[in-house]
């Protein structure tokens, strides 16, 4: 498949970056980490679902739009430019796709109607302890009447603090599970945390929490099958965030350039500079064509989405380093200044490369998948 996006995918992207433009600049953002870090305005995502955003990779058997992850995608990259606040990525991207990739008929049909208007929000429990993995769990789940017991802890759950709504990976006496528990569910002790680009986080402690048999997500499907589809989605998403803030991060820098002047000169015509600038503007490009393939690859059901989500996510997050790095520094002083908006793109940067794993983590998947 070529590496461009179909025209009805340029409007869809067009449209976003217009409503984000308006409705969600970087000055909103600010507001929202002003006011005690508050995780995302209800409104604006009241919006965003009245433009089919929750609805556009759910089938359209289930009433959804099913436009594929190349769609959400161009949506999850411009909201990277504005650094919009949303539970698109822990409610959509993540959630979502569990419930879609699942084989559980009777939840889907309870909950994807809640997750397209918006009332339903979801928050992926997956990691335990400082670093992204996908192959140790300590968080288990056993049967107990008819129904199921989970204990454990899960932390750096994006919207953790926020959603109603957890999907809990856990180990069972079966392999793998997941399972849909609700956040107000009697044993779950929920603490917030603010990182580095003043998003809300959980911290999550499970005790005994019990929930219906029904509520597990992965009935006949391996739970290690499901995870690892999931995972090429998140890692594909991701990428397509960072990509934006790449871009963004480059024009506001490539803006400054232009505009500065030193000694009587423009600092843009310094030849030391334009060099750096013409090395980011060819790793931008080269971000392009990979984020998009691996997208096209989930639409497309590859066995090779595995292998580009990881290309995705390593290639973005040591290009968003370089970039933000570069942006910084050639904004000078005001670079590291609150009043200066670069300085947010830095910020989120340095968490979006830690989700779901670094740069050395995929370098190293990609490494194992060629034999080395």
């Amino acid at each position: 498949m070529a590496l461009i996006i179909t025209e009805e995918q340029k409007m869809l992207k067009d449209s976003a970056n217009e409503f984000l433009n308006t409705k969600a600049p970087v000055s909103q953002m600010r507001a929202l980490r002003d006011a005690k870090y508050s995780s995302f305005d209800k409104e604006l995502w009241k919006e965003m679902v009245a433009m089919g955003w929750t609805a556009l990779t759910i089938p359209e058997s289930y009433n959804g739009l099913d436009f594929g992850y190349v769609g959400l995608g161009q949506i999850i990259e411009e909201t990277g430019k504005t650094l919009s606040k949303s539970p698109l990525l822990s409610s959509i991207l993540l959630g979502s796709s569990v419930l879609r990739l699942a084989d559980n008929e009777d939840l889907k049909k309870t909950f994807f109607p809640g997750i397209m208007e918006g009332t339903i929000q979801f928050a992926l429990a997956l990691q335990e302890g400082k670093h992204h993995q996908a192959d140790n769990f300590k968080t288990t789940v056993k049967r107990s009447g008819e129904g199921f017991v989970i204990n454990g802890h899960k932390n750096f759950i994006i919207d953790g603090a926020t959603a109603n709504h957890f999907i809990v990976v856990a180990n069972s006496d079966r392999g793998l599970g997941f399972f849909l528990v609700a956040a107000n569910t009697p044993g779950i002790t929920i603490s917030k945390d603010i990182l580095l680009d003043a998003g809300t986080y959980g911290d999550v402690h499970f005790k005994e929490v019990y929930i219906p048999k029904n509520y597990q997500l992965n009935i006949k499907i391996k739970g290690e099958e499901l995870l690892n589809s999931l995972l090429s989605i998140a890692y594909s998403g991701l990428s397509a965030e960072m990509l934006g803030i790449i871009q963004q991060a480059f024009d506001m820098t490539i803006k400054y350039l232009k505009e500065r002047q030193q000694f009587g000169v423009v600092i843009g015509t310094y030849q030391a500079l334009q060099h750096r600038a013409a090395k980011l503007f060819g790793e931008i490009e080269l971000c392009k064509s990979i984020v998009l393939k691996s997208l096209q690859a989930l639409d497309e059901n590859s066995e090779e989405r595995f292998k580009y989500a990881h290309l995705a996510k390593a290639k973005l997050g040591k290009t968003v380093k370089l970039v933000t790095n570069e942006a910084i520094q050639m904004h000078g002083g005001i670079g590291v200044t609150d009043d200066a908006d670069i300085g947010f793109y830095i910020k989120r940067a340095r968490v979006v490369q830690q989700l779901f794993g670094d740069y050395n983590y995929h370098l190293d998947c990609l490494a194992t998948m060629k034999g080395y």
